[in-house]
């Protein structure tokens, strides 16, 4: 299956920035990233990204791109404000959002993606909910749009700007997406898991053949090479 990741903005769009100067696209990019690591493990599944590094790409050429390479699920990234943007709120919390007509598949999907998430961060549950955002409206997939934390909330924000809940996210969107769609992981190649153990690069056959029996034991395909 096509996955469409959707890292949304871009370095340089106006206004969205943490109130400590962490630019949204900054998360979003990297969850993205981490994401696609994830998902290329799985039996046939392919990624596309319909973000740029070097420009904010308009929503329009997004969506198209997305319908174009009829893509099976479009999952866009964000992280959420409120207020003004320059002062810390109190509001908090993950929310996912799918579109006005509560599209059965797409809600479904969205639901288990919150789940994962509010699970896995341990944040506030602010729910599915529904918008008119382009990107939800123009795919012809399934589409879900997820706010992962407040960029105007002083504790979020330095949550968005950290490694360990860039990766936590990411792996909470994926595992939703793994179980929905029951995907399955690859298997390991021959190339990437024979092993030749060579006999004359050890003291005593003994010890070749304890290497051998250990590389077994986890799984890989070993010969002793005499």
């Amino acid at each position: 299956m096509k996955i469409a990741i959707d890292a949304g903005h871009g370095y340089e769009t106006p206004g969205k920035r943490s109130v400590d100067g962490m630019k949204e696209y900054e998360f979003n990019c990297a969850v993205a990233n981490e994401m696609k690591k994830l998902l290329v493990k799985y039996e046939g599944v392919t990624v596309l990204f319909t973000h740029s590094d070097q420009r904010d790409v308009p929503l329009n050429e997004r969506t198209t791109k997305a319908n174009k390479e009829k893509v099976d699920v479009f999952i866009s990234i964000h992280a959420n404000a409120h207020g003004i943007g320059n002062q810390w709120t109190s509001a908090e919390g993950i929310e996912t959002y799918v579109y006005t007509t509560k599209p059965k598949t797409a809600t479904r999907l969205a639901q288990m993606v919150q789940n994962e998430l509010i699970s896995s961060t341990k944040r506030k549950d602010r729910g599915v909910k529904t918008a008119n955002f382009h990107v939800l409206k123009a795919t012809s997939m399934t589409a879900i749009l997820c706010e992962c934390g407040f960029m105007t909330n002083k504790e979020e924000a330095a949550l968005l700007q950290s490694s360990s809940y860039r990766l936590t996210c990411a792996k909470a969107i994926v595992d939703a997406i793994v179980k929905y769609y029951q995907l399955t992981k690859t298997k390991s190649t021959i190339s990437s898991s024979l092993y030749k153990v060579q006999v004359g690069a050890f003291s005593n056959k003994q010890s070749a053949d304890a290497l051998a029996k250990e590389l077994i034991a986890k799984g890989y395909d070993t010969f002793i090479v005499k």
